[in-house]
């Protein structure tokens, strides 16, 4: 059985690969914009500003990878 291209799979992995291709994209040309801030003749800024920039998206990355790794290690006990 061939499946259909146009059918959109709606396995939990299917959306995930779909959603999360998505949604990644949509990050990474957000980041780009933002880039265009950089540009020293059009805007000013200053260090401490481009580093709480770059705190919050730092932060926020890693809180995301949290959510992402397997717990590895832990083991159940009643004890």
């Amino acid at each position: 059985m061939v499946k259909d291209k146009l059918a959109i799979d709606v396995t939990p992995r299917g959306r995930f690969k779909r959603l999360a291709s998505l949604r990644t994209q949509s990050v990474l040309d957000r980041l780009r914009v933002l880039g265009n801030c950089s540009n020293p003749y059009l805007y000013e800024y200053s260090d401490e500003e481009t580093r709480l920039i770059f705190k919050a998206i730092e932060d926020e990355l890693k809180a995301l990878k949290t959510k992402f790794v397997k717990k590895r290690g832990q083991r159940f006990s009643l004890n």
